[in-house]
């Protein structure tokens, strides 16, 4: 006895078994229960990102966290190039953490690379007018060397117009006939060489009578040294005796005006009576040689003369 088989019933059941088969190829695909969560920054670069794609890697520190999700240019100055990256949510993005373009192996495939980031800087953060935190870019290796082969061609490129301009025709003359000068000394002095060599001679005889004198004068500029700390010596004693010479012209003015104040007085009245007293004693002499008697039995009046009459003083003495 055959047994009968639903062939809808097993196309249904394949059907809806390659359909969850699908899904969970897809879910699996996708990172299913493993699926990462990612968190949008910005960089701005103003070189160019020739060789960068996009779902290139974004390393930290040669770590992959990330990838490049949009690449476009600044609408405000197309110089510059906006990168849009998905970095794992998670990674320790700082304020001072800085994105430099770099190339990997010989293929020249461009990634971007994170480096920086100090434990005590804090976490970027999106700014004022800006929907996505900003991370700081640096010029890659490439536009550095760039920059400085531009810097150098530059200064060879000025250093060639330099060498032509000092290789001018005219130049060139010029030196043809600082040559030609300087071989016409020289072949004088080869001409006039035992001159030269006299007079190197006489030169250095010189020098050696220069250094003998130098050597005699040293003793002279000593002794010199020590008459001039004795003479320097000698003015202070001066210096010193002519302030105790001053001190006393100071005290004899005083002691002379105090004589001329106190003293002249009393020796200008003394000579008044001493010159009083002379003339007494010189009348006095002068009596005694006319009358010596005068001294013992006193002065003899004079008789009166006639019509004279004797009158006698209060005191008792004759007056005339």
């Amino acid at each position: 006895m055959e047994s009968k088989v639903n062939y809808a019933v097993v196309g249904a059941f394949v059907l809806v078994l390659g359909v969850v088969l699908v899904a969970v190829v897809l879910w699996l695909a996708s990172g299913g229960a493993f699926q990462k969560k990612y968190d949008p920054y910005l960089a701005v670069e103003d070189e160019s990102v020739a060789g960068l794609n996009l779902n290139a890697p974004v390393k930290y520190n040669g770590v992959d966290v990330g990838r490049v999700r949009q690449i476009q240019l600044d609408p405000r100055d197309p110089n510059r190039v906006i990168l849009t990256f998905a970095i794992e949510r998670g990674t320790p993005i700082k304020e001072d953490t800085v994105a430099v373009l770099k190339t990997q192996g010989l293929t020249g495939i461009a990634y971007v690379e994170l480096s920086g980031g100090t434990p005590s800087a804090p976490l970027l953060r999106a700014t004022a007018g800006n929907r996505y935190p900003v991370i700081r870019t640096t010029p890659s290796l490439a536009a550095r060397l760039e920059n400085v082969l531009t810097s150098v061609l530059a200064k060879l490129d000025s250093t060639s117009n330099s060498i032509n301009a000092l290789l001018s025709d005219e130049n060139r003359a010029a030196f043809s006939s600082a040559l030609a000068d300087i071989a016409t000394v020289a072949r004088t002095i080869a001409a006039r060489k035992e001159a030269l060599d006299a007079s190197i001679a006489r030169a250095a005889t010189t020098f050696e009578n220069s250094a003998r004198a130098a050597a005699k004068a040293g003793p002279v500029i000593e002794r010199i040294g020590r008459s001039a700390a004795a003479v320097e010596k000698m003015g202070d004693e001066v210096a010193r005796t002519s302030a105790s010479a001053g001190k006393t012209v100071d005290t004899v003015g005083t002691d002379l005006k105090r004589f001329s104040e106190e003293t002249l007085p009393e020796l200008e009245r003394l000579l008044g009576e001493l010159s009083v007293l002379s003339g007494s004693l010189r009348r006095l002499s002068e009596q005694t040689e006319r009358n010596p008697n005068g001294i013992l039995f006193g002065r003899t009046p004079v008789p009166d003369g006639p019509g004279e009459s004797a009158t006698t003083t209060p005191t008792g003495q004759p007056q005339r």
